[in-house]
C-alpha cells in the first residue's frame, strides 16, 4: 500500500499530539507551565455586585450571615488555611475571618472590614437617614481587593523561598461609630487584642473602589509604608491614583495596630461624596479603581518578601 508524503505528514502530526496529551496529563511534563496569576479587576467588581445582591451586611443580619460564609468559602477555594475569631464587644458578637499563607517572617496583614453601616446617617435625605448604607464602596470594595489578592499570591508565593506568612483579615463591625450602642473598630480592635505576636506590617484598604479614585496618604499611617507602597504605585503608572500628598487624619482599621506599636497603612479614598449615604450603590464602582489598589498591593507584596 502507497501512502502519500501528505497523507503521512497528517498521521505522524496526529500521533506527536496524542503523545504530547498522553504525557501531559500523565504529568511527565507540562508543555505550558502555569504564569503567576495577575489582579483581575473585573473579578473583583463581580465580587462587589455579590455582596450587594445580598442587602447591606449589618451586623446580626442574614446577609452579615452569608458574607462570612461566602468569605471562607473564597479563601478555601483559592487553598488558603481559614479561621473565624468569634468574640464579643459591647454586648454585640464579632466575627473576624482570617486566612493564613506560609510562615515565618516576614509577617504581613491585609485587612478590610465586611460590614456596612446600619444608618445612612450623612444622607442628604432625611427620610433615608435611618436606613442600612448599601456599603458598594464603603465595605465590599475593601473585600472584593483583598479576596482577588487570596486568588492572585499564591502562584506567586509558591515560587519563593522562605517567603513569610501572609495574612489576609476581613474585620467585622467596623462602621458603627456614633450610632448608639457602638463604637467604630470592634473587630478589628479584638482582632489586635488577641493577636499573639508581631506583624511586621499591616496594610488596611477601605473604600479604594470610587470611579474618581483619589488616594491620599494618610497622616496617622506609618511613614515607610507609605513612601513604600506610592513608590509602588508611581513605578505602575498610578502616581494620578495614589497621589503623594498628605490629607486626612483617619481613626480606621489600623489604628489599634498602631496604638499597639505595630507599622500599619490606611490606603483610603475618603472623597468620597456618598459615604454612610443611600447613593454608595454599585454604580459608584469601578473595575478599573479596584485594579490599581490591586495591582499596587500585589507588586508591593511581591518585592517587600
Amino acid at each position: 500500500m502507497i501512502f502519500s508524503k501528505k497523507f503521512l505528514g497528517i498521521v505522524t502530526g496526529l500521533v506527536l499530539v496524542a503523545l504530547l496529551a498522553w504525557f501531559g496529563s500523565r504529568r511527565y511534563f507540562q508543555v505550558n507551565p502555569s504564569s503567576p496569576q495577575e489582579f483581575d479587576g473585573e473579578q473583583a467588581l463581580k465580587d462587589v455586585e455579590y455582596q450587594i445582591a445580598l442587602g447591606p451586611r449589618v451586623p446580626e443580619s442574614t446577609a452579615h450571615d452569608q458574607i462570612v460564609n461566602w468569605i471562607q468559602s473564597q479563601l478555601k477555594e483559592a487553598g488558603w488555611s481559614v479561621e473565624v475569631q468569634e468574640t464579643q464587644r459591647m454586648g454585640h458578637p464579632i466575627q473576624n475571618v482570617v486566612g493564613k499563607w506560609g510562615e515565618g517572617t516576614p509577617w504581613i496583614i491585609l485587612g478590610a472590614h465586611y460590614d456596612s453601616r446600619l444608618a445612612a446617617d450623612q444622607d442628604p435625605n432625611q427620610e433615608y437617614r435611618s436606613l442600612p448604607v448599601p456599603g458598594a464602596n464603603d465595605g465590599a470594595s475593601g473585600v472584593a481587593v483583598l479576596l482577588e489578592l487570596a486568588r492572585a499570591l499564591p502562584s506567586h508565593l509558591e515560587k519563593q523561598a522562605n517567603a513569610g506568612q501572609i495574612w489576609v483579615v476581613f474585620f467585622d463591625a467596623e462602621d458603627n461609630g456614633n450610632l448608639p450602642g457602638w463604637d467604630w473598630l470592634l473587630g478589628s480592635q479584638a482582632f489586635v487584642d488577641g493577636l499573639n505576636g508581631k506583624p511586621s506590617a499591616v496594610v488596611v484598604v477601605d473604600m479604594i473602589g470610587d470611579k474618581d479614585l483619589n488616594i491620599y496618604q494618610e497622616k496617622n499611617s506609618s511613614r515607610n509604608l507609605i513612601d513604600e507602597i506610592w513608590s509602588q504605585a508611581a513605578e505602575l503608572g498610578y502616581s494620578a491614583q495614589f497621589i503623594p500628598k498628605f490629607k486626612f487624619s483617619m481613626i480606621d482599621d489600623h489604628t489599634p495596630f498602631l496604638n499597639a506599636g505595630i507599622p500599619a497603612v490606611d490606603i483610603i479614598d475618603f472623597d468620597y461624596p456618598y459615604w454612610h449615604t443611600r447613593a454608595d450603590t454599585l454604580d459608584k464602582v469601578s473595575a478599573q479603581s479596584l485594579k490599581v489598589v490591586g495591582d499596587t498591593l500585589l507588586a508591593w507584596l511581591i518585592s517587600h518578601k
